[in-house]
């Protein structure tokens, strides 16, 4: 009986096997890599907004505490957005013409809120109390890095799961002493583990293990 393929075929075959493996371990990781972007994860993207509020300006400049406009932050789940109010017990004697600023007054004459783009958002099966972890040491810059030099505020890091569990798994590498909270660029005083495990221990934090227990963060 005759061959029906030539010799060639086999190897032929082989490369398209082999290929085909390539292709798709080549695929998987641009798939990863993708989903770990800036890109899908948004951040370092500024958000538009109504008014372009600066922190550069507010908190780098004039050296406004986070906890003058954010007042919920030490004790409540959620970081309040400051109701315009707040912005109009400065600006009704400061800028008080700017036309950039007429969302301001248009929203204190009116009543109704400015509605703000919502820079950092987390998916809705993950618990996030903000309160718990500014009481356990944990600093505003980091988890939405320098606000003090950002003229629009934009999401510094990517809130997935893998940089949560950076922290849950070694807490003693980022806490600080409440004091300095809000203080940006903040320094340590002496070896950063060091005092983050006297802080674990003061602040009573749960070990990594709890921290990284599924329901801690997904209830």
């Amino acid at each position: 009986m005759s061959q029906i393929f030539r010799h060639s075929t086999n190897t032929f075959t082989r490369v398209i096997i082999f290929g085909a493996v390539f292709i798709l371990g080549f695929a998987a990781w641009a798939i990863d890599r993708l989903s770990r972007s800036d890109y899908a994860t948004r951040a370092t993207q500024s958000r538009e907004q109504p008014v372009p509020f600066s922190h550069a300006h507010h908190v780098g400049g004039l050296g406004v505490d986070c906890r003058y406009c954010h007042t919920t932050v030490e004790t409540s789940a959620f970081a309040n957005i400051p109701p315009t109010k707040t912005c109009m017990n400065c600006h009704s004697q400061i800028w008080s013409t700017s036309p950039t600023l007429e969302p301001v007054r248009a929203s204190f004459r009116s009543n109704q809120s400015i509605r703000w783009t919502r820079v950092n958002d987390l998916p809705d099966f993950v618990y996030f109390n903000h309160g718990i972890h500014v009481n356990k040491g944990v600093g505003c810059e980091t988890c939405h890095g320098r606000v003090d030099k950002m003229p629009l505020t934009y999401q510094m890091n990517s809130l997935q799961m893998e940089w949560c569990l950076t922290c849950h798994r070694n807490p003693e590498k980022f806490v600080r002493p409440r004091e300095f909270i809000t203080t940006m660029g903040y320094q340590p005083a002496g070896d950063q583990e060091e005092i983050g495990r006297k802080l674990m221990s003061e602040y009573k934090i749960q070990d990594a293990r709890t921290l990284t227990s599924c329901s801690t963060c997904h209830r």
